[in-house]
């Protein structure tokens, strides 16, 4: 196999905090890495950049340019872990409360949510940043949406009391716009409250896809009523094999699932999605829904969504799966010519790739696939025959890399580093694999 660009080299040619520019060490192009938003720095709006950036997404901007909408699993701050408001919240009066979904009790609101940047990829630089959802907890990633949108995923179940004054494990949908100010929040209920952590949306017909990041976690699908505007509602299933219910896909038992086998698919109707005993996962695999290994990371990409289980396998370092719709996806014909899920990868080796999280898929067609292993994280790559690869290199210490993606014209790549509170862009060269 020949490289264009020599992406099986870049770790050791990147450190995400450098500026200057650094060479490939394979055919010694230039490279450029640099942050561009970083925790704690006031944004254009007078408001902090929150800690704990995650799931991200990138949307054509005006006049060329890239818009990035970012979440920030945040809960209600830390000491030196404060959110859009300040250390003590004292910016928080800045906003109208109908804009902050839980202004909790005693001035200590929720500080979990997204933010959106303006960067202009021709020149490298980061045009503005901005808050753009405010109060919600927890918000790990989400998914962006062909209509122009990203769906930000609350990771918690937390209820009303002990400070909190509304429930949480909502999806939320931000506009991906520079000038729409902070969203007001709407619990987009009918997708179900459970342990959110990612979302794909199937283009042709509005579907959107969803991970639920628990041990024994499903897959589900939210058919929405009208393609486009989820707050309407719609009807939310759980993916079952066909032939096989309440499969057990995790492979810690022993090989149930192996790579490369596609398995037909149909999907149960869930009721009482608000779920407020926590059952929902519980009611379906009962049901004969599948039992997932914490769904993680999810992106639509090559005609098909992929999906991490971060400690799925026999040696829990994490599986990727793959689901190929129906070509009547979500309509009455759909039995005709069922979708179909397949595992695959499962390296069971964590020097391939130790605990997938957030994915997406590159220009050339791999993924690019986020590790939130045991501290020493890389960007890997998985090519569409499931070779894996290293591709870059968190050498600033521990801490995962989250919400990896490039930018619409395919020139830059950006992603978080979570624990040092950093989004970098990286640019080229992309090239492609021949």
């Amino acid at each position: 196999m020949a490289w264009t660009a020599c992406f099986p080299r870049l770790s050791s040619a990147l450190a995400p905090w450098w500026t200057t520019p650094r060479a490939c060490l394979l055919c010694r192009r230039a490279l450029a890495t640099r942050s561009i938003s970083r925790a704690g720095e006031r944004m254009n709006d007078g408001f902090y950049v929150p800690f704990r950036h995650d799931g991200m997404a990138t949307f054509p901007g005006p006049d060329g340019s890239t818009l990035l909408v970012r979440n920030h699993e945040m809960n209600w701050g830390a000491p030196g872990r404060f959110g859009p408001f300040g250390r003590n919240n004292e910016l928080l009066e800045r906003l109208d409360p109908g804009t902050v979904y839980d202004i909790g009790e005693s001035g200590r609101p929720a500080l979990g949510g997204t933010t959106t940047l303006l960067f202009d990829t021709s020149e490298q630089r980061l045009v503005g940043h901005r808050l753009s959802l405010a109060g919600t907890l927890v918000n790990c990633a989400g998914g962006p949406t062909p209509w122009g949108s990203w769906i930000s995923c609350e990771e918690t179940l937390d209820k009303v009391g002990e400070g909190r004054i509304e429930d949480h494990g909502y999806n939320f949908e931000v506009p991906a716009t520079w000038d729409a100010g902070v969203v007001t929040p709407v619990p987009l209920r009918a997708m179900g409250r459970f342990t959110h952590e990612a979302v794909a949306v199937h283009p042709a017909s509005g579907i959107v896809y969803q991970t639920e990041d628990l041990w024994d976690g499903l897959i589900y699908r939210f058919i929405p009523d009208r393609p486009g505007e989820l707050a309407v509602g719609g009807r939310l299933q759980a993916l079952r094999i066909l032939d096989q219910p309440s499969m057990d896909t995790r492979n810690w038992e022993g090989q149930t699932v192996w790579p490369g086998s596609p398995l037909a698919v149909d999907w149960i109707d869930m009721s009482d999605v608000e779920s407020p005993d926590d059952d929902l996962r519980l009611r379906g695999f009962e049901a004969g829904a599948a039992r997932f290994a914490r769904g993680e990371g999810m992106w639509w990409g090559n005609n098909a969504v992929y999906f991490a289980c971060t400690n799925g396998g026999d040696v829990r370092k994490g599986q990727i799966w793959r689901y190929v719709p129906s070509p009547y996806e979500g309509t009455s014909r759909e039995s005709e010519e069922p979708g179909t899920v397949e595992l695959f990868i499962e390296p069971n080796d964590g020097t391939l790739i130790e605990n997938a999280d957030t994915l997406t898929a590159a220009p050339w067609g791999d993924l690019i696939v986020c590790e939130d292993g045991t501290g020493d994280d890389y960007l890997v790559g998985v090519t569409p025959a499931g070779e894996t690869y290293k591709f870059g290199h968190n050498q600033a210490g521990q801490g995962e890399f989250a919400g990896s993606c490039f930018s619409p014209d395919g020139t830059t790549l950006f992603v978080n580093m979570q624990l040092q509170g950093l989004t970098v862009a990286i640019t080229g060269p992309w090239g492609r694999r021949v």
